[in-house]
């Protein structure tokens, strides 16, 4: 199979969970938000997804080694309901992959009578948002309207565009299987190199209001201007190796005159 989901040990049972999905997108709005509710509620890992068909690329972790790419479903028991969230550095490499993901993934929570699924993404813009918008949209009137946090709108026609990736498609697909699912998207500046965290802390809080979860906004602005200050230092990290190699490159140009 292409697509491989390899469970821990030890499984929860759950009741009609809610999952969560947040895999990079645009803005990164939508694994930053799925990532602090991660960390916040405390999840832990019940299964790994792997794929031949994933990008062919390692990671380097934190211990200055390689990882082969790979997206984990998380648990946790929060507010008296249970969650499961999607999360990972990549997305199926094309079309077909995407398409088996989902499906494998669709199987899964039609046999664990998901609740509700909502998959977290981003609406691009020319410019950078002073307060990112908050949209909504599903795969059928009644599970849109299951989205109750004040600050989502729901008239997205004209404002909202094609949903790629596992975040469009989960929710498409889910439908045949008989399973609610919405998308929230927030506003974010397009630009490839620009953090989200704006609208991702605007989903947080949309998710924190929805489902009565309690986190405390503070922590949420902290977290997030963390990550912030962690991303622009790896990227004066970035630039400076770069500028150290051209400056490399333009003093051997210039020694290779000599003798």
């Amino acid at each position: 199979m292409s697509i491989v989901i390899t469970p821990e040990k030890k499984q929860p049972k759950l009741k009609s969970p809610v999952l969560i999905e947040g895999l990079p997108g645009i803005g990164g709005v939508g694994k930053l938000a799925a990532d602090f509710l991660v960390e916040e509620l405390g999840a832990v890992a019940v299964a790994t997804i792997t794929s031949k068909r994933f990008p062919p690329v390692v990671f380097v972790n934190d211990k200055s080694l390689i990882d082969l790419p790979e997206i984990k479903l998380m648990y946790a028991n929060a507010a008296g309901k249970d969650f499961l969230f999607l999360t990972g550095d990549i997305q199926p490499a094309d079309e077909e992959s995407t398409y088996d993901f989902c499906e494998e993934l669709l199987n899964l929570l039609a046999r664990e009578k998901a609740g509700l699924i909502i998959t977290l993404g981003g609406i691009g813009l020319i410019d950078e948002p002073k307060k990112p918008r908050l949209f909504c949209t599903g795969n059928t009137k009644a599970a849109v309207q299951r989205i109750t946090a004040e600050t989502v709108c729901k008239d997205v026609h004209g404002v909202v565009g094609p949903i790629l990736g596992v975040t469009g498609l989960l929710m498409g697909l889910a439908k045949h299987h008989c399973l609610d699912a919405v998308c929230l998207l927030a506003e974010t500046y397009a630009h490839p190199a620009y953090l989200g965290t704006p609208g991702a802390k605007e989903l947080i809080k949309a998710l924190n209001a929805q489902f009565s979860l309690g986190i405390n906004e503070k922590a949420i602005e902290e977290k997030l201007k963390g990550v912030e200050e962690e991303t622009a230092k790896k990227a004066e990290e970035v630039q400076e190796a770069i500028s150290s190699a051209k400056m490399q490159k333009v003093m051997s140009r210039e020694t290779s005159y000599i003798g």
